[in-house]
């Protein structure tokens, strides 16, 4: 919620900042900078809430599916999904 909702955009350079992560560099900038609605936590929080009641759903469609954790190196991503679609990994149906 945090990461999405601190998202602003540069309207003249069309430059993407965080105002935690990654702040625009000067005042005049910072000024500038406007937040896509689709931002805003409420609504945030209905796409995730919408995400949670759909979620089992989808998992129980796509069994043969696999989990990804996006947060790791980009190219330690690329790699394990690399490796499900061309070799994919052995495992055991519960």
């Amino acid at each position: 919620l945090e990461r999405l909702s601190q998202r602003r955009t540069d309207p003249v350079t069309g430059e993407r900042y965080h105002t935690t992560f990654r702040p625009a560099p000067t005042p005049e900038i910072q000024a500038r900078l406007r937040q896509n609605p689709k931002d805003q936590e409420e609504n945030i929080e209905k796409r995730l809430e919408m995400y949670y009641s759909n979620v089992k759903a989808l998992e129980d469609f796509y069994q043969d599916a696999f989990y990804v954790n996006a947060d790791q190196d980009p190219y330690v991503v690329f790699e394990f999904i690399e490796s499900c679609i061309i070799k994919p990994l052995p495992y055991k149906k519960i």
